[in-house]
């Protein structure tokens, strides 16, 4: 940096050497050094020139394999880098084509005919074909795999009898390659959502030569996700993966549709604080953010800076995994006390401040046409009556308890009230346990936990995916809860045509959730975020899906 005194010397040597106005001069000059020695530019402002996009992503990814994880920022990182038989309209999430330009399906809408394009190809070049959703779909239904989310493609012929073990030729499974360009999928009863169902990412895609050169056809942790080695067909690739600061992906000029997509590169940032997030925005740093906005900040962006502020609506599910094999949780007295002593009101309107809504049944309401009748009813004196028929009044001799919650400032805000309430309303005492994103999965699974913090965002807007979650055979689960005729009430439903019969058949299992409480729903989301208007093409979609070809940065 040049000091005040050399530069009026070095100014006054100017003045002498040039022919134009002193006075210009030095507005030309300070200009010229205000630029060199201002602050360097903002992330925004650079990515606005460059068409990159930064955002928030919540915490870092489990893996970037579709057959493993199952969160959701996975799901926005993979997105970009993987394309299924259909995409999404970037409105309304309606499924439009995607690796398949067209389909055919039978009468009696069992059997489903998908037709590649011819130039769908993966990003080292090699062409699309029919056979890799074949091998993609066996190796997703291999029972050593343990993919959790298996059960997604169930509705496949003879995939659940592969996936446990009944099968062992999966040519007998209903998904064949009748050529390169020609994809046949036979189901076991019709499925109304089945084109929606396919843009879930356990139907995507993935290349079968790159997860068998680095590591196995059905191993976890398998290498091939890494930047190195990754192959994916989507608008993007997988550019680099620095753990615990960020994910880059860059476009993709082997994907089929490139000529339309407009960024250069997304920066997916795994930051689970709500309030680091939030200073990054505010100094230019993201795009978009990820976690809901701190409530202590809701009410500032909305008098001060309402250009930025969103609050979108969000199909999903806030609750509580009750571990039914632990004591005293596997008493359902003391699961609906817990459930009942809690003020959802009061976690809505002072702890969150998003407009989020109190809970007491697990699915949303009117998801496609469905509202639950069967509702948590009650509240702290029936959950004290509750308590003491239980065995501890007034909280007396309750064994010790934790509340097991991943790394964010609003997760565990919830879990101080809820401690704050069953102590005040209850008489009992628990503890809190913070974990790490992929700690707290490897937990949950293992069923080393108490009470867990838990959340479930559609995959497609029916009831189906929100009642299901709770099967037996379900990987995500994780309650150690199970009934027969929950299971049999929702496999009746997936094979009704009839809407109004399909809805019944939910409300019976509904009703069974609820009165056996292996959950404790708290609220239904809503989706408050903070988002630059420079970033175009992102509507507000129920599920929070932002079809990645479709947004481009543009100034306001």
């Amino acid at each position: 940096m040049i000091s005040p005194n050399r530069l009026l010397i070095w100014l006054a040597g100017i003045f002498l050497r040039i022919r134009v106005h002193p006075c210009a001069s030095v507005v030309l000059l300070l200009g010229a050094l205000l630029a060199g020695c201002g602050k360097p530019e903002s992330r925004v402002a650079v990515g606005l020139k460059t068409q990159e996009l930064h955002l928030g992503n919540g915490t870092e990814p489990q893996d970037l394999d579709p057959q493993i994880v199952t969160g959701v920022s996975e799901h926005n990182i993979m997105s970009s880098l993987i394309e299924g038989l259909m995409n999404e309209d970037p409105k309304t999430l309606s499924p439009v084509p995607g690796v398949a330009e067209r389909w055919d399906v039978s009468a009696d809408g069992t059997a489903y005919t998908f037709h590649l394009r011819a130039n769908a190809r993966w990003s080292d070049g090699v062409p699309v074909t029919a056979q890799d959703f074949v091998r993609s779909y066996q190796r997703a239904l291999m029972p050593a795999l343990a993919n959790e989310y298996a059960y997604m493609l169930y509705a496949m012929k003879g995939a659940e009898e592969f996936n446990k073990g009944k099968l062992t030729d999966f040519a007998q499974v209903g998904v064949h390659a009748r050529d390169g360009g020609t994809l046949e999928i036979q189901l076991t009863h019709p499925v109304p959502y089945f084109l929606s169902l396919l843009n879930h990412y356990s139907w995507w895609p993935v290349n079968i030569a790159a997860v068998e050169r680095h590591g196995g056809f059905a191993t976890r942790g398998n290498r091939w996700t890494r930047p190195e080695n990754y192959v994916g067909n989507g608008p993007f690739v997988l550019e680099s993966w620095r753990i615990g600061h960020a994910i880059v992906v860059r476009r993709n000029t082997n994907y089929w549709d490139a000529a339309n997509v407009r960024l250069q590169r997304i920066h997916f940032y795994g930051i689970e604080s709500a309030d680091t997030e939030e200073r990054a925005f505010r100094a230019g740093q993201l795009h978009v953010t990820y976690n809901p906005v701190p409530p202590a900040k809701m009410s500032v962006y909305r008098e001060r800076n309402p250009q930025f502020l969103r609050v979108d609506p969000y199909l999903g599910t806030y609750f509580y995994r009750f571990n039914v094999r632990k004591p005293p949780l596997d008493n359902p007295l003391v699961r609906r006390a817990l459930a009942l002593a809690i003020d959802r009101a009061a976690l809505c309107e002072t702890v969150l401040r998003g407009g989020q809504l109190p809970a007491r049944c697990f699915t949303p309401a009117d998801t496609a046409g469905y509202t639950a009748r069967a509702n948590l009813t009650g509240n702290a004196e029936d959950a004290r009556r509750l308590l003491a028929q239980a065995g501890f009044a007034e909280g007396k001799n309750f064994p010790k308890v934790e509340i097991l919650f991943n790394t964010s400032e609003a997760h565990r805000a919830i879990a101080e009230a809820i401690q704050q309430m069953w102590r005040k309303e209850l008489g009992i005492e628990v503890t809190l346990v913070n974990q790490e994103w992929k700690v707290y999965l490897d937990t949950e699974k293992k069923g080393d936990y108490f009470v867990s913090r838990a959340g479930w965002i559609g995959d497609y807007a029916d009831p189906s995916t929100f009642l299901e979650t709770f099967t037996a055979d379900s990987g995500n689960n994780r309650t150690g809860w199970s009934d027969k005729k929950y299971d049999a009430l929702l496999a009746a439903a997936a094979r009704e045509p009839d809407t109004t019969k399909r809805n019944e058949l939910f409300q019976e299992a509904e009703a069974i959730l609820m009165t056996a409480v292996p959950i404790m729903p708290i609220y239904f989301y809503t989706r408050p975020y903070l988002r630059q208007p420079m970033v175009r093409g992102w509507e507000p979609t129920l599920l929070d899906h932002h079809p990645w070809k479709h947004v481009w940065l543009e100034s306001p």
